[in-house]
């Protein structure tokens, strides 16, 4: 394929301000949105139920201690980075480290001001990817392989840690509801992952024999390209576990990320005095974490303060002291990076430009995707 057809086909996506999720109405009205679930759930709610001013007591916080969460705030973002260079940007598609770091920071601002459930980062980062010269499918199976090896580690601590509470092996609350019942739906969630993994590359190629008339062929050929996908991402970042130079980076960066981030919220019970189990801090957080699938909320703003707040009430934590501990958590986890995510979001569109003049990231990889593309995969 000549280079100006393939820049052509990987350089689509149009221009990221025609994207409905990215227009000034809908910014507006999250950041309303936003607002209002702050205000009620930190100013209002703790004064309905008598808990005081939660947002007072953040003076009482230990300055070291906020440090200590700066830090593993960073680690977070630095190991997140690390996996999407692992996963997306390497081989075939050569982001330089900069050009990675721009790409996601850009997306977790867009996942704040653009959009709910996370669908502003998705679509910035399609988007981006599209940019690069990176073709659809591809695209699609890379994103699959960095969601699936990113969040492989939830199912596995809620297993571990539900198990270590319920035997009693750690201290801390150890109601079925708490253990057994999270730990049974994460091992749902991993035999559903390998069942996913097992679906063969050929699906069309299978179901075609199988089926009559025009019009149903057309719906198999474009409806089998799904689980196809499916299965290629999955097999995918399972393959990375072959390569010691990209799987430990990817394993690195996937592990890193939860364990920073559950970091930043050990250190924010620490900084008023809170002292929690570990295997209580784990459990809490990633129980209060699925409430970031509610589809209503902006980034999980609200819902997933909500969750935290009220996993760690069952795990036994009085009120007054989980509020502000939560708010800290977010405060450093979640704000803080924003400023920065900005500035990166003006960044990635200058590189972009500057693909668009000086060539595109494809250009500089092995060749892999060429070749598959020259091989007439969609």
């Amino acid at each position: 394929m000549p280079d100006d057809e393939r820049r052509e086909e990987g350089n689509g996506g149009g221009r990221l301000t025609e994207l409905p999720i990215f227009s000034t109405r809908r910014m507006l009205q999250t950041g309303a949105v936003v607002l209002i679930l702050l205000v009620g759930i930190y100013f209002l709610f703790p004064k309905l139920v008598g808990l005081g001013d939660a947002v007072g007591r953040l003076g009482e916080a230990e300055p070291i201690w906020i440090a200590v969460a700066v830090v593993f705030s960073i680690a977070s973002y630095a190991t997140y980075i690390a996996l999407f260079k692992a996963v997306v940007g390497g081989e075939d598609l050569r982001l330089t480290w900069s050009e990675t770091y721009q790409v996601n920071m850009a997306g977790v601002a867009a996942t704040l001001l653009f959009s709910a459930g996370g669908a502003g980062g998705v679509a910035l980062t399609y988007w981006a990817l599209r940019k690069a010269g990176m073709r659809r499918r591809e695209v699609a199976r890379r994103m699959v392989a960095f969601i699936s090896l990113h969040y492989a580690f939830y199912p596995l601590a809620l297993i571990v840690c539900g198990l270590l509470l319920r035997t009693g092996v750690v201290n801390g609350e150890n109601s079925v509801e708490l253990t057994i019942v999270p730990a049974a739906i994460a091992g749902v969630m991993l035999v559903l992952g390998v069942l996913i993994a097992l679906i063969p590359a050929d699906v069309e190629g299978r179901l075609m024999p199988h089926v009559r008339g025009d019009h149903m062929r057309s719906f198999v050929e474009w409806a089998s390209g799904v689980p196809e996908t499916l299965g290629e991402g999955f097999r995918f970042a399972l393959g990375l576990f072959a390569h010691p130079r990209r799987g430990g980076l990817a394993v690195l960066g996937a592990a890193g990320f939860w364990a920073a981030s559950i970091g930043v919220l050990w250190a924010s019970f620490h900084s008023l005095g809170i002292h929690v189990p570990l295997a209580v801090v784990v459990q809490g957080f990633f129980i209060g974490m699925v409430a970031n699938l509610f589809p209503l909320a902006p980034a999980g703003v609200g819902a997933v303060d909500a969750g935290m707040i009220g996993a760690f009430v069952l795990f036994g934590l009085p009120e007054e002291t989980v509020f502000p501990a939560i708010l800290i958590f977010r405060l450093v986890s979640f704000w803080m990076p924003i400023p920065p995510g900005v500035v990166a979001f003006f960044q990635l569109r200058n590189t972009v430009r500057r693909w668009e003049e000086e060539g595109l990231p494809i250009d500089r990889g092995s060749g892999t995707i060429k070749s598959k593309v020259l091989a007439g995969e969609r």
